[in-house]
């Protein structure tokens, strides 16, 4: 058993009090219900030489103290939604764990078991950690975060922030910056708030009145487990995005997702396309350094019907750009919002096709030297697909998740086999990367 010793790790922090959820921290929260899992951010690292456990317990207690979402848990007080409590201090584990093999696989087991495990969220924190040691030598550390309390970019923030930890006394070397949920939560029922919250919901009953009620018009028949994904390893189309996004003078997200909406509009034979995109919400005063979670969903719809690639490139641009200043609202209305034009449609509304780059500020990062024709094309012989894990378990009609990973960048599209079938899962993945190759290779737009 590789479980050395657990170390209680206390905490105390700025504030406390009891809230209504945020608007972000109520999406996760259904989002949970619906899928009936808990959802994790966070994984694995390998620590550098010089790390040692006890370090590792003084930066839980640091971050745990210092920021309030990860202090954070649920109260159930009612026959409505939970409430979000805030603890002044506590306490939280940290597993010691002794590697006989590989560190790297214990920890990455460790992270299964963190993920796997069942969460209380009225008395458990939502942090789990772990270190993988050799003696008092750290060698990996495994670190997740409930979704309910943190997001891509609040994870990013938190790293940024260890900056301002003093290892040798623990103590923080600035103040902490960013809105805090109690904080948040309060100004959500304040004016400026519901305007911004009306102005998105008009935005998007504007679009659900004209869109096409399914994304994929022909219904299948479903696999015996019914969501199956796949994910395309491709160091081809990493190079070929910074050309293109070099190109067009946008970020390289951009570029991936006017290519999702041209596989779409292939597949579906439908060229106007409605996609849920992750919005960050950061670029909101006082979000940026923000550890917690702000993220919500927003519409953007693109039409790529006679139009080259740059062109739609241009197009989803614009998309984003709408999408993003009406993602700051309510879920609780807008789900009711939905399934109210439907009914005034006579159709039921598919608005769950979703990209979510998780690339987060490296998708952004200009391309100073692209990619010359000559790598592109040395890259296309390497990467690959792999098919993924099957379920029954309820999700969307299709969601394309884009990561950075060590063999390129990694499409991994989880899809409802009612609608897109294996043999369309495969194509969509290997569209994309043909698409934005062949843009790339060429110095014109592309058809």
């Amino acid at each position: 058993m590789s479980l050395q010793r657990t170390i209680t790790v206390p905490f105390s922090g700025a504030g406390t009090g009891t809230e209504e959820l945020t608007w972000a921290q109520f999406a996760a929260w259904r989002s949970m219900g619906v899928v009936e899992a808990v959802e994790w951010a966070g994984g694995t690292m390998a620590l550098a030489d010089g790390t040692t456990v006890a370090g590792i317990a003084t930066l839980l207690g640091f971050i745990m103290g210092r920021h309030q979402s990860l202090r954070t848990r649920l109260v159930f007080d009612g026959d409505g939604p939970p409430r979000q409590s805030l603890a002044a201090a506590g306490e939280v584990t940290l597993e010691v764990h002794a590697a006989p093999g590989d560190p790297a696989d214990l920890a990455a087991a460790i992270r299964a078991r963190f993920e796997a495990a069942p969460w209380d969220p009225v008395t458990d924190w939502p942090v789990r950690m772990a270190v993988v040691a050799d003696g008092e030598r750290a060698l990996h550390l495994v670190a997740l975060y409930c979704h309910m309390v943190i997001d891509g970019y609040g994870f990013e923030a938190l790293v940024a922030d260890l900056a301002n930890l003093d290892p040798a006394t623990g103590r923080a070397l600035a103040p902490v910056e960013g809105v805090q949920p109690l904080e948040l939560a309060r100004a959500q029922r304040g004016r400026a708030a519901r305007r911004q919250h009306e102005a998105s919901l008009r935005y998007w009953e504007r679009h659900l009145r004209t869109i096409e009620p399914r994304r994929f018009p022909e219904a299948l028949d479903p696999q015996p487990e019914r969501w199956q994904e796949a994910t395309l390893t491709s160091p081809a189309t990493a190079l070929a995005l910074g050309v293109v996004a070099h190109r067009t003078k946008v970020h390289t997200g951009t570029v991936l997702l006017a290519a999702y909406a041209l596989v779409l509009a292939r597949l579906s034979g439908r060229p106007v396309g409605a996609f849920r995109v992750v919005v960050s919400n950061r670029f909101r005063p006082g979000f940026a350094a923000s550890v917690s979670n702000l993220a919500l969903a927003g519409l953007a719809v693109i039409d790529t019907a006679d139009a080259g690639f740059d062109e739609v490139v241009a197009r989803a641009w614009k998309a984003q750009l709408a999408a993003g200043m009406h993602a700051y609202y309510h879920p609780r209305d807008l789900w009711p919002l939905v399934e109210r034009v439907g009914a005034e449609r006579g159709v039921e509304l598919d608005t769950m096709c979703y990209f979510n780059d998780r690339r987060r500020s490296a998708a952004q990062a200009p391309s100073a030297d692209p990619a010359t024709p000559e790598e592109i094309e040395a890259a296309l012989g390497r990467g690959g697909l792999r098919w993924g894990p099957r379920s029954n378990e309820y999700d969307a009609t299709c969601f394309l998740h884009v990561d950075a990973g060590p063999g390129g960048l990694e499409l991994t599209w989880r899809v409802d086999t009612a609608a897109v079938s294996p043999a369309m899962l495969e194509s969509g993945l290997r569209g994309i990367e043909t698409l934005i190759v062949d843009a790339a290779l060429v110095a014109a737009p592309v058809a």
